[in-house]
């Protein structure tokens, strides 16, 4: 066996299947080694690649990270769109942290609908959104008194809900908390995380999810990408607003600022 291998290995080391000189020496060097079977258990190798985690992303553009000021400690990458941005340190407390995570997801929500409001307010009615309320034109089905009275009930119970399920998550998911049925299935965390419910109710297009025979299973791939997309949004539409309102201090509008 080791003959007739030594053979072939001698014709594979010819100049005309080897192409040179230098390969022909190597291949020459081998051919006197003689070739030893090996058990089958023995070639068996395994191979391990680990992927090296990405860098993460900083705020501060050209700078990688390294510090609090860039890349504090207590920020590690988890919550969406964490770019390790707290220059002040207010998410030192895990309880903190995940409080301000809840404000800024509320605020950016409300913001975005404002900002579509606003533009398509003025482009419907051609009222400055802070003179809506002035107009003399303007339809008022209700009194100020009453609306300001049902919008502290309505939005104070509401607030109130979500201030006890932040402290004592899914507790709010029962029959009794509200007064028309089927809550617990429809109010139901279904995704598990806070802030994002999802279910029937809050994902009736299942963007982040399915129903499969009555039951929503959510998609983690799918729901990762919009949380991130929504608190890129809510950050911009917070800005926004934030500008918007220089601009009334200055009695002018968004579309005006646009030139519409």
């Amino acid at each position: 066996m080791a003959s007739t291998s030594g053979t072939v290995i001698n014709g594979l080391g010819s100049s005309f299947l080897c192409g040179g000189n230098k390969c022909q020496a190597l291949w020459g060097a081998s051919s006197i080694v003689p070739i030893v079977a090996t058990p089958a258990a023995a070639r068996k190798r395994k191979l391990i690649v680990v992927a090296a985690a990405p860098p993460k992303k900083s705020w501060l553009p050209a700078v990688k990270g390294g510090g609090n000021l860039v890349d504090p400690e207590w920020l590690d990458g988890s919550l969406p769109g964490d770019y390790g941005f707290d220059p002040l340190g207010l998410g030192k407390d895990p309880t903190f942290l995940k409080w301000y995570r809840e404000a800024e997801l509320i605020h950016g929500r409300w913001a975005m609908t404002a900002v579509v409001g606003i533009f398509i307010g003025q482009a419907w009615s051609g009222v400055p959104w802070f003179e809506a309320g002035a107009d003399p034109g303007a339809i008022a089905p209700f009194s100020f008194g009453s609306l300001l009275g049902t919008q502290l009930l309505l939005m104070g119970w509401v607030e109130s809900k979500r201030w006890v399920d932040f402290f004592n998550p899914k507790s709010q998911s029962v029959e009794w908390a509200t007064p028309w049925s089927k809550t617990a299935e429809n109010f139901a965390n279904a995704t598990g995380q806070q802030g994002y419910p999802g279910g029937k109710f809050f994902d009736p297009l299942g963007l982040a999810g399915t129903i499969q025979n009555g039951v929503y299973i959510p998609d983690y791939d799918k729901l990762e990408r919009l949380q991130l997309a929504e608190i890129k949004h809510a950050r911009i539409a917070m800005l926004a607003m934030l500008i918007f309102y220089f601009e009334a201090g200055q009695g002018k509008t968004p579309l005006g600022a646009l030139g519409l």
